[in-house]
């Protein structure tokens, strides 16, 4: 077993796999049960599916009893250069590094399956590959197979790729040699928790979802919360924060495939102005084969107007007033919002032209100014 072992490897890194470890799908009871509490308090928010199949998630071998040895490998991604820096540029916005470029599932599951392949005709037996869409706790699982340990910020982070790199598994009916758990290296450093803007993180290695940038951004598909729309500043979808200011990014290594993951033209830094004026054929185009794509137009049509909001700018106030006539909902309410703050006196104006025809309960709400705003 130990010649398969070694070969599996050789075979990982040819692939463009730097970091590959093996351990067995029972392995991670702690974390079923952090699961269930996580659940249990609403953490998840609307993420339902992270509730309907718990079981499977808290334990891989309710997922496939047959399997005997779980395969992680990591795949790394460059953030190409501080990707903090774009929030300094409150007109453009800011994507978060990992869906810059070509969605990370079919470029991993491509190479998955081709391992996976090779591992099925050698040691024989069934294989099954999973990139993050099937109720696989990777994070705990990768951590169990020493790439890393989980850290404050509950990513995963290693001594050798930092924080910047995707999670791919595949479980196996073969019985691998397993590789020891890492060491947690966080030690008293908390500057992950430190720079969440929204307070994501109510302690070290907890994260509640539904304050988390990401989450607002990506999954959340009713109107962002007011209390977060400001902290929010111009991040458009997902939020690098935690990740940027780890110490141990500076031991990363570029992965083979890093320019499978690079930055598209049109998807980071684009301005705002675009954004918001999307249709669903120009969101189509400019995010096509990107992880953006299944958030769909009126969500991220949502997040732009927010950030619009946020920028400052009053010239972009237009943009937000033409907004106000768009088919969603949804839509419709943030932009209400981006004027409220870029030109109040536009605002009110409309205001009080357009609420008694009103009839959504969606754009009623976001009609109510604030208080503070207005006082006086």
């Amino acid at each position: 077993m130990v010649p398969l072992r070694h070969e599996l490897e050789e075979r990982a890194r040819a692939e463009g796999f730097p970091a590959i470890g093996v351990c067995r799908p029972g392995s991670i009871a702690p974390a079923g049960l952090r699961l269930r509490e996580w659940l249990a308090n609403g953490c998840h928010g609307e993420m339902g599916w992270m509730a309907s199949r718990s079981d499977w998630r808290a334990d891989p071998r309710v997922l496939w009893p047959d399997a005997r040895s779980v395969v992680m490998l990591a795949d790394p991604y460059d953030p190409a250069g501080d990707p903090l820096e774009m929030l300094k540029s409150p007109a453009r916005g800011s994507v978060a590094a990992y869906a810059r470029g070509r969605d990370y599932h079919e470029v991993l599951k491509k190479r998955l399956r081709r391992l996976a392949g090779w591992l099925q005709s050698t040691a024989g037996g069934e294989v099954k590959i999973f990139v993050d869409t099937a109720p696989v706790m990777e994070k705990p699982l990768a951590a169990a197979a020493g790439l890393g340990w989980q850290g404050k910020h509950t990513n995963l982070v290693s001594r050798r790729l930092g924080s910047w790199f995707f999670l791919g598994a595949i479980f196996a009916t073969a019985e691998l040699p397993v590789d020891e758990p890492h060491q947690d290296h966080c030690g008293s450093c908390r500057r992950c928790l430190d720079i969440c803007p929204t307070g994501a993180f109510p302690a070290p290695y907890q994260l509640d979802a539904r304050r988390c940038i990401s989450y607002l951004t990506i999954e959340h598909k009713g109107p962002i919360p007011r209390e977060f729309r400001k902290p929010i500043g111009n991040r458009i979808f997902g939020c690098d924060d935690c990740l940027a200011v780890c110490p141990w990014n500076r031991f990363a290594q570029a992965g083979q495939v890093a320019n499978a993951y690079a930055a598209r033209d049109g998807v980071h830094a684009a301005d705002l102005r675009e954004l918001a004026e999307m249709d669903d054929t120009a969101f189509r185009a400019r995010f096509r084969q990107t992880p953006i794509r299944r958030t769909g137009r009126a969500r991220m049509v949502r997040n732009a107007l927010i950030a619009l909001g946020n920028s400052g700018d009053e010239s972009l106030a237009e943009t937000a007033r033409r907004m106000l006539d768009d088919g969603s909902a949804l839509v419709r309410g943030a932009a209400i919002w981006a004027l409220q703050q870029l030109a109040p006196s536009e605002f009110l104006r409309e205001r009080k032209a357009r609420l008694p025809q009103e009839s959504d309960d969606l754009v009623i709400e976001e009609w109510r100014p604030s208080p503070e705003r207005f006082r006086g």
